[in-house]
């Protein structure tokens, strides 16, 4: 069998641009799969850290459980969660967090009102960043 380089270099620049660690490509009988390793563990806490410092509130700010994607309302157009200046018990679902496919109900860990939403729906978040503030 022929290894078409071509659609390797092609596949390798994809990984490279769209920042991805894996992927394949069919055409008939003929499948290729590229991969890399991405060293995630130097990324992902100086972005945390970065997304940390810009977040001031004079609340307390309610966290990401899981790496995934916010959702601030149960369905595209329905209505949200929280908003801000509403009041919240503890155990209330504030907003979901997405994560494989899975929705995951994030509870807030305290009675109060919402003083701000750090997160914009549909905004991939990661583990620890505040998504609101509660005073």
């Amino acid at each position: 069998m022929k290894i078409n380089k071509k659609i390797i270099e092609e596949l390798t620049g994809y990984l490279k641009e769209f920042g991805l660690s894996e992927i394949e490509y069919g055409e008939g009988t003929t499948k290729v799969k590229v991969s890399r390793s991405i060293n995630v563990t130097s990324v992902a806490p100086s972005e945390v850290k970065k997304k940390q410092e810009i977040i001031e509130s004079d609340g307390t700010n309610i966290s990401s459980p899981i790496v995934g994607t916010a959702y601030l309302a149960p369905e595209p157009g329905g209505k949200k969660f929280v908003e801000v200046g509403q009041k919240i018990k503890k155990g209330q679902t504030i907003m979901i967090v997405e994560a494989m496919k899975t929705m995951n109900h994030v509870p807030s860990t305290q009675d109060g009102s919402v003083n701000k939403i750090f997160v914009k729906d549909g905004e991939p978040v990661e583990f620890g960043q505040p998504l609101i503030s509660v005073k």
